[in-house]
């Protein structure tokens, strides 16, 4: 070889070398960055996204399970159980993620031979459903395909389609097809039905009404068998009252399950379709606290994502118990007092209208609610008079009020300048232009001038006095039969005044769908003068009573609640359980007044019970214990049937307001009977009998109460049982 021709050769050799390591270089380096990559990525998934997956490992494999914890109880101020939980047999169902309809619905035909299923929340759309199930190619053979690719050319999403193609098929079944269905498929329909009504893994109560030792005892000897897997036996429970009083409030049964309209509400906080929610006031405010907590358990599945264990994990916990501020007692004896009333008014003459009566009783120092009343006249199916609870609508029920209000006119003349302690007014009838003419009661003259101190009004309950605060607080003059221009922000004075005492506002009680009253619309120069005798705005039962609390605690507002305590669950049921929170009573805001103003006002309101002219002085002024109030008679127009004989026609709505004892205030109270007579001249003193009665009863029992708080779970005070589910439902719109 020449030397040319070598050379040629070393030099291929070494460039086919330098390629070889450049090659290998770059796989090497490639292979590099791979593990890099890979390194990477596998931290990132365990250390940045460990988490996530460790909870989404969890929510696949911890599943809470409803194994019917006992709702919490509630109580009395005393211990007495109001609302308890019977327990009570039931029969359950858990499907697994691997489970097929068709073998549901093989368990559900083994399991309607064991017990008996009632069919009377079976539709009849359940039972179109359940016939296709049964016999599906015949009915989807139904709709022809030229339905079929009529439905599919529209402009609509796939899941439309298929509801609509759904609803065909429904359609096209006919009554002979649904009669083919026997007694033995709407029973195995009825448990069917139940057992798909939740989701996987999460039992559903097949039954727990009527459940019968035999029926329990069949299913339970049967529970390996494969036939009836996934069939359960457990103690469930049943809310029971003890009493009627609507405030309690009322829960879902098992069978309605959670509300649709708060469906994904409470799906996002772990209930189960089927638990129990409280649906109304105190079952519905503290859900939270009466719920309980689920057990939870760990299901172990295999490749199959079949469970074959099931591991507790969390045992649950018993919902808590809350004790009321209410005394049954003295609430029993309150309700017996407004109905005897309610009953006699009603039977007595010009009753027409009458068919509601209201107490509230407060502690004007913490709030706690003492008593709350609400009765209402009805007839029952066969004519009959009956009285039915309406306690909640002290909270939601407004009504113009009357005079019992004139502690807070005279309160807001003293913060605007418009009146001074002491001071000395006229009291006239007064002649305003284009209204009918506007006077105090006793005064009927229309040239009758009588000198009223501001006391003296409170006693007398001169409209004319607060007439004249209304109108200085407004800076206009009053002329004989000229018009007076009030500027609409004197409306603002006022009400802003009043809702300090809790008046047209939210008292904060611990009750959902609370009630503010109704504003009056015209700004009219007389409507303001009305507004200041409580002829205008509308108030409820209970803003009144937190009214004259806030007067009684030197000016200053409470906010009023009717949970005392909240407990954990007794140990032994016996004992109640221990005290976790206790509310502790809260200060909305003091209003604008002085002590000396606070005080000189229950000087007159005293003197409302044993002045010698004193509004209520027949009543009280042989009391053995002091008091202090204001009563008020409110002219009214009924508009609230507009099928009654009286729609538009002119009535009467009576209240009263008090404290006891004068001195040192322990109880404050509001009673109203809207629509109390349709003859204007002869006004019942119902309310003033109904104040008189409950105050002897509360001072009465005071003398019976223990000063030791209860320690020990007290038998009810009275025999009543109302079992869930039989609560008339309550409209709260009604009112």
């Amino acid at each position: 070889m020449t030397q040319p021709t070598k050379r040629r050769v070393s030099q291929a050799k070494s460039k086919l070398k330098s390629h070889t390591v450049f090659r290998m270089n770059v796989l090497f380096f490639s292979i590099f960055l791979l593990f890099s990559m890979l390194i990477l990525r596998l931290g990132y998934l365990q250390i940045v996204k460990g988490e996530d997956y460790a909870r989404a490992l969890a929510r696949t494999e911890e599943v809470p399970v409803n194994t019917s914890v006992p709702r919490g109880r509630i109580f009395d101020s005393e211990g007495r159980v109001l609302v308890d939980n019977d327990p009570v047999n039931a029969i359950t169902y858990t499907a697994m993620q691997t489970t097929k309809r068709s073998e549901m619905l093989e368990t559900a035909r083994e399991l309607a031979k064991l017990i008996e299923k009632d069919d009377k929340r079976v539709t009849t759309r359940d039972k179109q459903d359940f016939y296709i199930l049964l016999n599906t190619k015949e009915a989807t053979e139904k709709v022809t395909d030229e339905e079929r690719a009529a439905i599919r050319n529209e402009e609509i999403t796939e899941k439309e389609k298929q509801r609509k193609l759904d609803n065909l098929i429904r359609e096209k079944i006919t009554e002979e097809e649904m009669a083919s269905l026997t007694a033995e498929d709407i029973e195995t329909l009825a448990i069917f039905r139940e057992m798909t009504s939740g989701y996987a893994l999460s039992p559903q109560i097949i039954k727990n009404e009527g459940v019968s030792p035999e029926e329990f005892a069949r299913v339970s000897e049967r529970l390996t068998d494969p036939k009836l897997k996934g069939v359960n036996t457990i103690t469930d429970w049943k809310r029971v009252k003890t009493s009627d009083l609507t405030i309690l409030g009322s829960t879902t049964t098992p069978e309605q399950g959670i509300p649709s309209s708060k469906l994904e509400y409470f799906l996002a906080r772990d209930y189960s379709r089927n638990d129990r929610v409280g649906t109304s006031f105190l079952e519905q405010q503290y859900e939270e606290v009466l719920q309980g907590q689920k057990s939870v358990v760990k299901n172990i599945t295999d490749g199959r994502g079949r469970v074959i264990e099931t591991i507790p994990s969390d045992e649950g916990k018993p919902g808590k118990d809350i004790m009321l501020t209410i005394d049954s007692e003295l609430q029993s004896s309150v309700e017996g007092i407004v109905e005897k009333h309610l009953r006699e008014l009603k039977a007595g003459p010009n009753s027409q209208l009458v068919r509601d009566a209201y107490l509230v009783m407060m502690d004007p120092h913490t709030g706690e609610i003492l008593s709350m009343v609400g009765k209402r006249i009805d007839r029952d199916d066969n004519g009959k008079m009956v009285v039915n609870d309406l306690s909640y609508a002290a909270v939601t029920a407004a009504y113009e009020v009357g005079s019992s209000i004139k502690g807070a006119t005279l309160l807001t003349g003293y913060d605007q300048g418009a009146v001074k302690m002491g001071e000395t007014l006229i009291d006239e009838p007064l002649k305003i232009r284009e209204t009918t003419l506007k006077r105090s009661i006793f005064n009927k003259t229309l040239y009758n001038r009588i000198a009223m101190t501001d006391l003296k009004a409170i006693e007398r309950s001169s409209n004319v006095y607060m007439f004249k605060i209304a109108l200085k607080i407004a800076n206009e003059t009053y002329a004989y039969d000229e018009p007076i221009n009030i500027p609409s922000r004197s409306f603002d004075v006022m009400r802003n005044s009043f809702a300090q005492f809790g008046l047209g506002a939210k008292t904060g009680i611990d009750l959902p769908f609370e009630g503010t009253g109704f504003r009056g619309g015209s700004t009219e120069g007389g409507s303001l003068l009305n507004f200041a005798i409580g002829q205008y705005d509308t108030y409820t039962p209970m803003q009144l009573a937190q009214y004259i609390s806030t007067i009684a605690n030197d000016g200053y507002r409470m906010e009023p609640h009717l949970v005392k305590e909240i407990r954990g669950a007794s140990t032994d049921g016996e004992n109640l359980g221990a005290v976790e929170t206790v509310i502790e009573p809260k200060i909305m805001n003091r209003i604008g007044s002085s002590q000396a103003e606070i005080d000189h006002l229950k000087k007159g309101m005293r003197n409302v019970y044993v002045g010698s002219q004193g509004s209520a002085r027949s009543y009280f002024n042989d009391t053995d214990y002091t008091a202090a109030g204001k009563t008020g008679t409110a002219e009214v127009t009924f508009y609230d049937d507009k099928t009654n004989p009286f729609y538009k026609k002119p009535s009467i709505t009576t209240t009263h307001v008090g404290f006891a004892p004068y001195e040192n205030p322990e109880v404050a109270y509001a009673v109203m009977i809207p629509y109390i007579t349709t003859d204007t001249r002869v006004v019942p003193p119902t309310s003033n009998l109904i104040v008189r009665a409950a105050l002897d009863k509360y001072f009465e029992l005071r003398e019976t109460k223990s000063e030791q708080p209860p320690s020990v779970i007290k038998p009810p005070y009275s025999n009543k049982v109302i079992e869930e589910g039989e609560e008339d439902p309550i409209d709260i719109d009604e009112e």
